[in-house]
């Protein structure tokens, strides 16, 4: 029955253990790109449009893409046209999308956030428009409370160091809002010592932190500021974009003379470019390590392929794609055990689009365990790699390589509010695939052991591994 309430659930065992133990835990959110602002201010929505497809120069590029791929023009995707013309074009694109994660992502959205449950596509268009929006005209739908309505208790946004968290203070500052919104410390730009505004941007970075950024001691000076300035607003991760990524082995003094002359605006070759990041990252990561904070390492995708989309959308409008950097682990490798030999290795979540990575990081991680329960984590199918295949890949490698009791589980990723039910989704293959290996005789039927594994991948580990709610 399409997608009925135990869609992907082909065993009785893996049944069993979601209705059981996965179905309706509370979610912890801990990579994601939601607006901040959005959230303190509660948004609400036009209609199916604006929450579904594309929010003010936000939304789902996973949708925009399948949209492009079909014909569709821009206007209907990120353009002025009409909402109901963009709507009926997601529409015909889903009808085409069979096997692609977002047919059942989108099914599920319409089901859990609107109550409908009718096949998308064009004959039922105008039902589902009319009920979705009546279902949008209702008090209770909103930014906050979609978030509540699917049990999120913590989202995890993406910030530049630079950013002055004024949102995040407010959501802080408020009493009971029913879940915590945290910022993420993203400082891509601050590793980009050679590109054109490097100079201006460190003019910002001295703005935020009150410290004027003029050398290399500086830099780190303020950046280490703005470190604590997000630890003191409930930060507790730092997210690092290796979109490609090279240890080059450096001398303090070498950094120093590149960072000068970068802050001059004087042009920087590659590889000093990767040696300044090297120490960069070093640096930072001990930072993090002193706060007890985790650091996640996004890897191996190519940016912006499409330069004429980049020029007219800009970023994150759906023109990315996978890497496939050569010896990239070796490198990742090398900065691991710099970091290890300081004593400068924090909790660290090891992603990479390309998945014939996944073995080789795993295996990696394995290296560098100890200290604390699953020091280094092998990241959750990420991206492209966020279907039904990918997520089972990915957790028969974690399980092969290390503990998956340990797992912190899934995340959205995402610039939607309506993302959650992909929670839903990883939940279903985590049942689908230990229910699969209980049926083969690979694990023991006992309900009780195995149940508690499921409750802590799906909830439970991301609560404790984090530490979000020490003061909750």
């Amino acid at each position: 029955m399409f997608m009925d309430e135990d869609f992907l659930l082909s065993t009785e065992w893996a049944r069993r253990l979601y209705h059981g133990h996965a179905e309706g835990k509370p979610i912890v959110d801990y990579h994601c790109h939601l607006d901040p602002r959005q959230v303190f201010e509660d948004a609400r929505f036009e209609d199916l449009s604006q929450v579904w497809l594309f929010d003010h120069g936000a939304g789902d590029h996973y949708k925009w893409r399948l949209m492009r791929a079909n014909g569709v023009p821009e206007r209907l995707i990120t353009g002025d046209g009409d909402s109901y013309e963009k709507f009926l074009a997601y529409v015909r694109t889903m009808e085409r999308a069979l096997g692609n994660p977002l047919y059942e992502w989108s099914h599920l959205e319409l089901r859990r956030a609107f109550g409908i449950d009718l096949t998308i596509c064009e004959k039922n268009a105008p039902q589902i428009w009319r009920r979705a929006n009546e279902r949008i005209a209702q008090p209770d739908f909103s930014a906050r409370g979609l978030i509540r309505s699917f049990g999120v208790r913590c989202i995890c946004t993406t910030d530049d160091p630079v950013s002055d968290l004024s949102w995040h203070q407010k959501l802080a500052a408020e009493k009971g809002p029913g879940f915590k919104m945290l910022p993420t410390f993203r400082p891509d730009a601050l590793m980009a010592v050679e590109a054109p505004g490097f100079s201006a941007y460190a003019q910002r970075l001295s703005q935020a932190s009150g410290i004027e950024v003029s050398d290399w001691a500086s830099l780190k000076a303020a950046a280490a500021q703005r470190v604590q300035a997000f630890h003191k607003v409930g930060g507790r991760l730092a997210d690092h974009g290796l979109n490609s990524f090279r240890f080059v082995p450096f001398t303090d003094g070498r950094v120093a003379a590149i960072a000068a002359r970068a802050l001059s605006g004087e042009p920087i070759s590659s590889e000093e470019a990767d040696a300044y990041r090297s120490a960069l990252s070093l640096f930072l990561m001990g930072e993090y390590e002193k706060r007890d904070w985790t650091l996640q390492l996004h890897m191996n995708v190519i940016r912006n392929a499409n330069t004429h989309g980049f020029r007219s959308l800009g970023a994150d409008a759906g023109f990315d794609s996978v890497g496939d950097q050569p010896g990239l682990v070796t490198e990742v490798a090398c900065l691991l055990d710099a970091a290890n030999v300081e004593g400068a290795l924090p909790r660290t979540i090891l992603y990479s689009l390309d998945e014939s990575q996944w073995m080789a990081l795993a295996t990696l991680m394995q290296s560098f365990q100890g200290g604390v329960r699953q020091r280094l984590q092998l990241g959750c199918a990420w991206w492209f790699s966020d279907s039904l295949a990918g997520i089972e890949r990915q957790l028969t490698v974690f399980a092969q390589e290390s503990l998956l009791a340990n797992f912190t589980g899934m995340l959205t990723d995402s610039r939607s509010f309506l993302s959650y039910p992909r929670h839903e989704y990883f939940r279903r293959v985590l049942c689908r695939t230990l229910g699969q290996w209980v049926e083969d005789g690979r694990i023991p039927a006992d309900e009780e052991w195995l149940g508690g594994i499921v409750e802590g991948i799906c909830y439970r580990n991301a609560r404790d591994y984090f530490g979000f709610f020490e003061q909750a």
